[in-house]
């Protein structure tokens, strides 16, 4: 098994492409019109070629309830929910400041790599992380 897709709630469909495509350079891999709703789709780097390969995608949901409105930017408590991984932290950081994300955090080293939190325009925490290895 491979994780394919996590859900994001977004204000709106717009909302979310203009961040993560946009914005932070991702690639726009599905907007499809399913009459009720739109899916949605976007990853980081360049589209993917071989159908055999997968990488984990985000599909951007607007909320259509109260509670799923209520969970918008909240959707992992007050914890980490998402991991970006980079190979340049100081350009991507910049690129995500640019796009409206806000770091909470000056870039710290640990054993791993370099990691700073930072929050994406509705609220959920994110890290970004330039591991030591690379």
């Amino acid at each position: 098994m491979q994780l394919s897709l996590v859900t994001l709630l977004v204000p709106s469909y717009a909302d979310g492409i203009r961040f993560f495509v946009d914005g932070l350079g991702w690639t726009l891999t599905a907007d499809e019109d399913q009459v009720r709703k739109r899916w949605v789709t976007v990853a980081p780097g360049v589209p993917v070629v071989d159908p055999h390969l997968t990488r984990t995608q985000i599909l951007l949901s607007v909320a259509t309830s109260q509670t799923q409105e209520a969970a918008r930017g909240r959707q992992t408590g007050d914890r980490v929910g998402f991991f970006l991984q980079t190979d340049d932290f100081a350009r991507d950081a910049d690129r995500i400041v640019a796009a409206g994300g806000t770091f909470i955090e000056d870039p710290r080293d640990e054993s791993y790599g370099t990691v700073a939190q930072w929050r994406d325009p509705w609220g959920n925490l994110w890290d970004l992380i330039e591991p030591a290895h690379l």
